[in-house]
């Protein structure tokens, strides 16, 4: 039987972005390593791509910075959540969602000791600790996309969702922060429920309140 027209093609693309994303992988797995061993600032590019067997050329075709390196690797934590928010049932409410996504990526990250090195290692670095912000940001985005994705309503519904993605997200980070400044003695499997309980608590309150400015129909 004859090949499909471009059917080679298209083999030689995937193998192509095969190889591409090995070597991303590979850069990044290096570098986290690096870091860890040597510090953050005590790793050159230099140092990285020596250990990974690539160019300087080839680092910055993936990465523009070491700190973009570092930044990749938390976009894993917003990837796990956003995948398990897709994965709930359809008639799980809103509130289930959430934590049982951020219940799961918690978990899955705690697990992992390296994840819990490298978030030491990014509060601990000055350059990693300013742009930390920004994975807030991002996972604030890709979570009102999967909120919206399961409600598929419009305008309207989304500007609810940002609003409560904005709310989530600002808990993590709260919550991290509590966490960083000496929360460690209890687990982060009792710490999330206690924050999720202050989250909730705190909406409620806020909806009496902003209830009682309405303006009357």
């Amino acid at each position: 039987m004859a090949d499909l027209p471009g059917s080679d093609s298209a083999v030689r693309e995937g193998r192509r972005e095969r190889k591409r994303r090995r070597t991303r992988e590979r850069i990044e797995t290096t570098a986290l390593k690096l870091f860890l061993a040597r510090g953050f600032d005590g790793t050159t590019i230099e140092d990285i791509t020596e250990a990974a067997d690539v160019s300087k050329r080839s680092f910055f075709d993936y990465f523009p910075s070491k700190e973009d390196v570092v930044a990749a690797w938390q976009d894993g934590f917003s990837d796990a959540l956003i995948a398990v928010v897709a994965a709930q049932p359809a008639e799980a409410s809103l509130a289930e969602v959430i934590e049982a996504a951020i219940n799961a990526a918690l978990h899955a990250a705690i697990s992992d000791p390296q994840h819990l090195a490298i978030a030491v290692l990014i509060h601990n670095t000055p350059a990693l600790r300013a742009r930390d912000q920004l994975k807030y940001s991002k996972l604030e985005r890709k979570l009102v996309d999967a909120l919206q994705a399961r409600s598929r309503g419009g305008d309207e519904e989304r500007f609810r969702l940002s609003v409560l993605a904005a709310a989530v997200v600002s808990m993590l980070r709260i919550g991290g922060e509590r966490w960083n400044g000496g929360r460690q003695e209890i687990s982060l499997e009792r710490f999330a429920p206690e924050m999720f309980r202050e989250l909730w608590t705190t909406l409620a309150d806020l909806g009496v309140l902003a209830r009682q400015h309405l303006p009357a129909d």
